[in-house]
This record gives structure tokens, sequence and C-alpha cells, in this order.
């Protein structure tokens, strides 16, 4: 698998920037140690529990959801260890987000794109913990995790409660410190009547999200199934997810749902008093709602001089990456030859003194993994074959797994400067207007791990 030897090469760059210390091989940081594996093999009958949900149409909430919004997310203090996991992880979850991302950008052409590259590699994970045999080997192939020694015994698997922890450790990050940035995950999961899901499996996703649902949901009627499952999630999300599904499989035994929202208030910027040009594409423009931010922010131009980017900060705990082309390329032929290996592109910014002119934004995306996973040539993955015995102990077959990306940028609310703007115009302030088809990234500002990925070809088109 390609995937699998890129993984391979980023171990050997990864090495590099540990050599100031003893090297630990990331696989290790991940693996079951023998004491754990010991403690797998006596679960026995725990393991084999499990539960009917309820109905989505019941009004009373099962023991078995738990609802985290309400418990605020503390900032971890992260050890010199768990920075490298946190390393190691962030980079395996770009590498797949990439991949998603062209495939998505290829079949979306002229569209805007918006796709949560951590919130995928979650989905996996999600699936991997629930896998078992080959269908098990594969995901963690997939995920990046290959074993040095080339074993199949139990420490050469991945023990994806550890990935699962350090992925909810990069979204406290992001959650804690700042109440400007609003983040919020939220996982649903809809079987069929009848079909048992396996209690530990629940227990295992619960700290994935920061909220977890699971209901029963009568497939054979696939309108009034996606019509359920539309009105569940948009009354879960207080009216901020709509429209989830429009088709359904009626032959589905489990459809999964992962809607990740992000929202920052830019400290700082102001929105211009009028709209202003932003050209779709040679020859069609639209007047949208501008903001302006002034400050010393990361740049760069590339070598060839066709892109720039620049690095905001959000909030006190994200970033803001936008990439927009230069003199005369445009977005197509940028991404058809930007060095996408290992977020190239994100790296190597220096200070600078900008004015920076960008679109009020509120744009999400929307993407079927499953869809996803078959453009890689994967298609069995997740498929009818896939083991899948450790979340139910009936053959599942998996439907949709849809995950949902939101991303909404404001000002804080100040009004526009006038003259003290003008005054640093003056100082050689460098001006940069993305006024057509750019790409963004917003990234966790400690472990820079990618939490969106998108590009915006029309502002007016976010929702």
């Amino acid at each position: 698998m390609n995937l699998a030897a890129d993984l391979l090469c980023l171990l050997a760059c990864l090495t590099a920037v540990t050599c100031d210390r003893v090297y630990v091989h990331p696989f290790i940081m991940f693996c079951f140690n023998k004491s754990t594996c010991e403690e797998l093999e006596s679960l026995g009958q725990e393991a084999k529990k499990t539960f009917l949900p309820v109905s989505i149409e019941s009004q009373t909430t099962p023991a078995y959801e738990y609802d985290l919004n309400r418990d605020k997310l503390e900032a971890p203090s992260l050890s010199i260890q768990e920075r490298q996991k946190l390393s190691y992880l962030k980079d395996s979850v770009y590498v797949l987000g990439e991949r998603f991302y062209s495939t998505l950008r290829d079949a979306r052409q002229g569209q805007n794109v918006l796709l949560s590259p951590t919130s995928l590699y979650g989905s996996l994970v999600s699936f991997f913990l629930g896998a078992s045999n080959q269908t098990a080997t594969d995901l963690q192939s997939l995920l990046g995790f290959v074993p040095p020694s080339g074993d199949r015994d139990c420490t050469s698997r991945v023990d994806g409660h550890k990935v699962v922890s350090s992925l909810r450790t990069i979204e406290s990050l992001v959650k804690s410190r700042d109440e400007k940035l609003l983040f919020s995950k939220m996982l649903c999961l809809f079987s069929a009547p009848g079909v048992p899901l396996s209690q530990l499996f629940m227990q295992d996703l619960l700290p994935s999200a920061d909220a977890l649902y699971a209901r029963a949901v009568d497939f054979t009627n696939p309108s009034e199934a996606a019509k359920q499952i539309n009105a569940f999630v948009e009354a879960k999300s207080e009216g901020q997810s709509k429209c989830l599904l429009t088709d359904i499989d009626p032959s589905t035994d489990l459809l999964f749902v992962v809607d990740v929202r992000l929202a920052a208030n830019v400290k700082q910027a102001s929105q211009l008093k009028e709209p202003q040009e932003f050209w779709v594409d040679s020859h069609t423009k639209v007047s949208v709602p501008m903001l302006s931010v002034t400050g010393t922010f990361k740049y760069k131009t590339d070598a060839s001089g066709t892109f720039l980017v620049v690095e905001v900060p959000i909030s006190k705990t994200a970033l803001l990456v936008l990439l927009q082309p230069i003199n005369g390329s445009d977005l197509e032929h940028v991404e058809s030859t930007l060095p996408w290996q290992y977020a190239a592109w994100l790296q190597q910014l220096s200070p600078r003194e900008i004015k920076l002119t960008l679109p009020e934004l509120t744009i999400e995306g929307s993407s079927d993994l499953q869809e996803l996973l078959a453009d890689m040539e994967l298609p069995e993955l997740l498929g009818k074959g896939a083991d899948l015995c450790k979340i139910s102990n009936t053959n599942l077959t998996v439907g949709k797994v849809i995950n949902k990306a939101f991303f909404k940028l404001t000002s804080d609310g100040a009004d526009q400067p006038e003259g003290p703007l003008a005054q640093k115009e003056d100082v050689g302030f460098l001006e940069i207007t993305l006024n057509k088809p750019f790409l963004l990234a917003v990234c966790e500002e400690k472990s820079r791990a990618m939490l969106l990925l998108g590009r915006v070809t029309n502002p007016l088109h976010g929702v």
C-alpha cells in the first residue's frame, strides 16, 4: 500500500527531530504491552455483554448514553513522551486527511470542500476498536501503525484506546483556555431494530466525543429513516446540523455519524463596511463580507512564486493557515503541484507584518467514509465481509459513515479602524487580500494537528 510506504518515510523524518533524546519507535508508544495483553485474555464474558439501543422515537435518555458537553475539558499537561505521541499522530492524521481531501476535491470540481482530518481518522479508529482478525490488521495499517518486528502476536497490535486518548488530548487542547473559540464533536450510532451492540464497544467510544448517542432505526423504510435521523441529529445539535442524509440503503444494520463544529471570533479583526469583490473564476465575481486584521503573522511564498501562505492565530489554541495562488496562478494548478507530503506547505514560515483581508466564512462539508474508501480502492474494508464482531455478535452491514465538518469565522465585533490603520500601512505592512479561491487549514496550536482542511471557491456557498 503506498500509504504504508509514505508513513515509513515519515518515521525516518521523525527520527531526526528526536536526536537529542533516546529514540522510541512511534509504534511502541501506541501498542499493547504484555500485561495489557494478559488483561484482554481475562475479560472473558465481560467482552460479550450486549444491549439493544432504544428506538430513535424514544423520548427518554438511556443509561448507556452520556453527554460530555456539560463537562469542561481542562488543558492537559504534556510530558515529553505525550508530545512525541501527538507529533507522530498528527502526521499520520495529515497523511490520511490529504488523501481524503484529494478524493473530495476531484469529485467536487469548482465547489467548496471542507473535512476534518482528525474526525475521519477518529472514525477509522472507532471501527478499529470494533474489529478483529484481518479487518483489524488492515485498519491498523491504514491508520499508519506498522509493527517494526512484523510479528503477529498481541504486542504487534495497536491499543486503540491510546489512539483515542491522544486524539482527545488534541481536542482538549483546542477546547480549553479560550471562550472565543467554540469546538464540539458529536457521535451517533444508528442500528437496525433487534441488532445488539457491545457494551464494551460503547464504553470504548465514550471518551472520543463530547456527546455519544446510540438509537435503533428501521432502515427498511429508507425515506422515513433518513427523516428520523435528520430530525434526531438536528435536535441534538440544537438546530445547527441539518439535512444530514438524503438516502439510505435498506439493507443497512449500522449507520455512523460524526459532526464536528468549530467557530472562532478573530481577535482584533474588523468587518469592512462594504462587501468586497471575490473572483470565483476569471469571469465571475461576487460581493462578499470581508474581515480585516493587521499584525505580525507567519508567512512565506514558495520557491517558484506560485502561492503564498499566511498563518493567523484565531484563538489562544488554534491557528488558521491560508494558502492563495499568486502571480497569475490558479488554485487548481497550485493543488496539482503542491508538495502535500507531511504538510510541507505548512512549514518554514517566518514572521512578517501583514494587513490581511479575507472573507467572513460560514462553510460546511459532509463526506461518507465508505465512498472515500471505495475511491481509494478499499471498498471491502468496512464492507459486508468486514469482521466487526467487537461491535455486535451479529454479522453487520455497515451503511454510510458520515463525517460532517462546520467552520465559522467572524470578527470579535470591533469596529474597523480608520486613522491608525492608515498609519500602519505607512510602515511597510504587507497587504494580502484573499479575493479568489484559496485553501485553508485549522490546526491545534501546540501539536499542530489538523482539525480542518478545505478549499473556498465561493464564500457565499458555505452552507
